[in-house]
């Protein structure tokens, strides 16, 4: 995605082209074929669900041909994980590769020991209190009821005379893979009534496949888990320089 005198111009492969991914499900599948993928083009060429779709469907609304509505099929079924990932932007993680970015993105870290080694902020505090809690036995446990993004907001005193930068501390989280985005729901009005636009739905990743599937590479370096993700990239898309996957994946 690419602005051209001030017009938004998407990459992507044509209508007929036997190679475009027409569906969701074909999305998924090469998603886990991959590894992981963002949603959109990058420095890295064709490392992106964007440069291998059609780019006359995004944003018509239509569910079954609009990869902006696949994002949200795909984030609610949890097949894969879905989530401001690469450089702050959306992108998808398949599950075998998800604990490599965990453990790497972490830096070995559960968010209660980030915090209490002052590597993480009172802001990011609150919202993972909303969001986290501790049993008797000391076990994670998490709310009853999904909370919309803008409610979660205000819960977490991000609102006028409170805390400042709620996107950019959710985005962080989400880049650290404390968040993951769960699924999307409009508002509902006092009739009971949807409005709006869809709203995300954020979780830990333990909450949704379990702290022992999301923690697996715990045993390796956070360095070991970043080598495995350049080395998966550069099998994947042999032109990818170290400067380009660096951007994308940081380190």
């Amino acid at each position: 995605m690419a602005v051209e005198d001030g017009v938004w111009i998407m990459r992507g492969l044509s209508w007929n082209d036997p190679y475009r991914i027409r569906s969701w499900q074909e999305l998924i599948n090469w998603i886990n074929e991959v590894g992981f993928l963002p949603l959109f083009a990058n420095g890295v060429e064709g490392f992106s669900a964007e440069e291998h779709v059609s780019p006359d469907y995004w944003w018509t609304g239509i569910r079954d041909e609009d990869p902006w509505e696949w994002r949200e099929i795909i984030a609610s079924g949890h097949q894969v994980a879905y989530g401001k990932f690469f450089a702050q932007k959306a992108g998808f993680i398949s599950l075998e590769w998800l604990p490599y970015f965990v453990n790497y993105r972490r830096n070995g870290y559960d968010f209660d020991s980030r915090y209490e080694d002052g590597l993480a902020s009172r802001r990011e505090k609150k919202i993972m209190d909303f969001l986290t809690g501790r049993d008797e036995d000391g076990d994670m446990t998490f709310p009853d009821e999904q909370i919309l993004s803008t409610e979660l907001k205000k819960k977490a005193g991000f609102c006028k005379g409170g805390e400042k930068n709620y996107p950019g501390t959710i985005t962080g989280l989400q880049m650290q893979t404390y968040l993951v985005i769960a699924d999307f729901h409009r508002r509902v009005n006092k009739r009971g009534e949807e409005y709006g636009m869809p709203v995300s739905v954020l979780l830990p990743p333990e909450a949704i496949w379990g702290y022992e599937a999301v923690t697996a590479a715990y045993n390796e370096t956070p360095e070991e888990s970043r080598d495995r993700i350049v080395r998966r990239i550069k099998e994947a898309f042999p032109g990818a320089g170290d400067g380009e996957i660096r951007k994308v994946v940081g380190g």
